[in-house]
Order: structure tokens, then sequence, then C-alpha cells
């Protein structure tokens, strides 16, 4: 039974697709952080393996391939993904994303909706930035070249590609254009503006449209959501009675949080402003929010207008950049606050 919620217009043109035998051999799924386009890229490449597909093109469930990718262990399904060499690699020579695919498949499989800051956490990548090494575009080639395990097609998914920097990029240009027969690339892309044209030129892409807000909610259980609201509205209450005192206990308390909760704190709060704003215009069908969130957006909506809106929302997203950047978190969280004093009251 599939696992993906929603985007059943997007799922049906896949399986027309492989129906009609018109696959192209690089597809690239382009859309909004958390619509799904893992999860399709998942459940289209185990459509792609199936050895006995159902009458629709998707997969059976039952054979062996199905069953070897439900636990994607199929010899034939491969994933690349941006890495940080950590401390498990040495050399960026060895840089390959082999070295973290038990913890991919322990990720994937729990759920196919996370996003790049959950994936640097499970690699416990402290303050780097995860890339395509140089070393990754020989491992793709060294595992596509080889004949099928199965005898079918071979599937490789590419998450996010715009993480690609271009000599990476261009020792994979050929493969691209010309993979060997029964090859499939499935590119999951968040940004594809920032994936090298040469690339892109090569793909076929399909978009992946964002989820409604009832959707969204049940892709995405919330997690410490309840923490996060408490800390938000805590936030927007003593800025807006000028509580200094107040405020700089709340930034020791957000100090003593890891890097990685505070990060996800600060993409919280901006999403919190966005739904707030869009809050005023009155179409709930346009907001994103539980039922905590919106008993708070009732009264609280008001103060974020066209005025403050965005000038809230980069101060929030500075204070993510900086925190990713190892700036000091009680700096950085009490200028925020003083800084909401200024903005709430635009």
């Amino acid at each position: 039974m599939s696992t993906i919620v929603g985007q059943t217009a997007v799922r049906q043109r896949l399986l027309a697709d492989l129906r009609a035998d018109r696959v192209p051999h690089a597809l690239m799924l382009c859309g909004p952080e958390g619509s799904g386009k893992l999860a399709i890229a998942v459940e289209f490449a185990r459509a792609l393996l199936c050895q006995h597909p159902r009458e629709d093109g998707s997969a059976c469930g039952e054979c062996t391939s199905c069953k070897m990718a439900a636990k994607l262990e199929h010899p034939d399904l491969h994933f690349t993904f941006p890495i940080v060499k950590a401390s498990k690699i040495k050399d960026a020579k060895d840089a390959i994303s082999d070295y973290y695919i038990k913890e991919w498949r322990a990720r994937v499989l729990e759920s196919p909706y996370f996003d790049l800051n959950d994936w640097l956490e499970d690699m416990g990548a402290a303050n780097q930035q995860a890339t395509y090494y140089v070393a990754e575009s020989d491992n793709i080639q060294r595992k596509l070249v080889l004949k099928s395990n199965q005898g079918g097609r071979k599937v490789m998914v590419v998450w996010l590609p715009e993480k690609m920097n271009q000599e990476t990029a261009n020792k994979l240009l050929k493969l691209f254009e010309e993979p060997p027969a029964g090859t499939h690339f499935i590119m999951v892309s968040e940004e594809p503006d920032l994936v090298l044209g040469t690339i892109l030129s090569r793909t076929q892409q399909l978009l992946v449209p964002p989820l409604s807000p009832e959707e969204y909610r049940q892709a995405h259980p919330p997690k410490d959501e309840r923490l996060f609201l408490d800390l938000f509205i805590m936030l927007m209450r003593l800025a807006y009675q000028r509580k200094v005192k107040e405020m700089r206990a709340w930034s020791e308390q957000l100090a003593a949080m890891g890097r990685e909760p505070q990060k996800h704190f600060l993409a919280f709060c901006q999403r919190q402003v966005r739904e707030n704003f869009v809050y005023n215009f009155h179409q709930p069908e346009l907001n994103r929010q539980s039922d905590d969130e919106a008993a708070f957006s009732r009264n609280f909506a008001r103060f974020i207008n066209e005025r403050n809106v965005i000038p809230i929302t980069e101060e929030l997203a500075r204070a993510e950049t900086d925190i990713a950047q190892n700036v000091n978190a009680r700096m950085v969280f009490f200028d925020l606050t003083l800084k909401m004093i200024v903005l709430l009251i635009q």
C-alpha cells in the first residue's frame, strides 16, 4: 500500500508514461520542500523494477523485486545524495554517499517526508554543508556500467542535484545524456534553477505541486512543534510587552538547545509568520496550521502586516544562517528578541 499523501495527478502521469513505455532516461521531479517528491520517486522506482506490475502500471508489492525494493535493498535500485565528510570519511577522494547508505535507508523508510536539516542531523554534520564530492561521480558510473543484477531496469534516485558542484556534474554529463540501456535517473529537486544548466537540459522536468493544508499535516506529523509553538508565542508576547529581562531568559533557553533544534525552531518561526500574514486574508484554505496554531493566530495575526512581514522573516532567516555558521547562540537569540520589539509595532 502506498504511503504517499495526495499527488494523484503526478503519480497517474508517471504510471501512464510507464504503461506507454515512454519513461525518459532522466526525469526530474521539481517542487517545494515537503511536497512528497522523494516519496513519489521511490514509489516510481519500485514500479520500474517490478517484475509483475499491476494493470495500472504500479508495483505489485509481491514479487521478489518489490520485496527487495520495499527495504530499499534491491541491487538495481541506487541512491545518491549530498553528504558531509564528518568523522567517518578522512579524505575527499573517499567521500561517497555509500558511507551513509545505512542512515539513508533508515531515514527514508521511517518517512520520505524529510528535509536537508533532518539529513544533516542524521549524518552528524556539525557545521558542515552537504555536497556531492567529485568521488561521487565515479561511484555513480561504477554502479551503472554493470549489468542489471535482476535482468531488468536499473534506477538511480538523485536527491537534491542542486547540491552538485560543477566539477562533479560535468563528469556525469555523458552518463546523463547516454545512460546504459534500461537505466533511469530520477532526480528530486527543490531548486532546479540551481542545477547546472547542462544537466537540466538533459532531463524531463515534472512539477510536483504543494500539498493542501490537510495533506501537509498528514504527511508531516508534528515534531517538537508544540514546544516550538510555545516558544514562538512567548517570543512574540515578550517582545510586544517589552519585557527585556524575560526576553534574555528566553534567549538562554533557546541557546541551551542543540544547533539543529535551534535551526528547526527558526524555520518554524518563519512558517508561522507567513501563516499569520496569510491568516489576515480570511481564506482558510491557504493556511497550513494546526488547531493550536490557528487559535493563536486569531488574536495575533493582525500584528503581522504588509509593513513588517518581510523584515521579520528576513531577521529570522538571518538568525538561522548565523546559527548554521556557529555564531554565539545567546547573542543571536537575544539580538533577535530586541529586533522583534521594533518590528512588531510597525
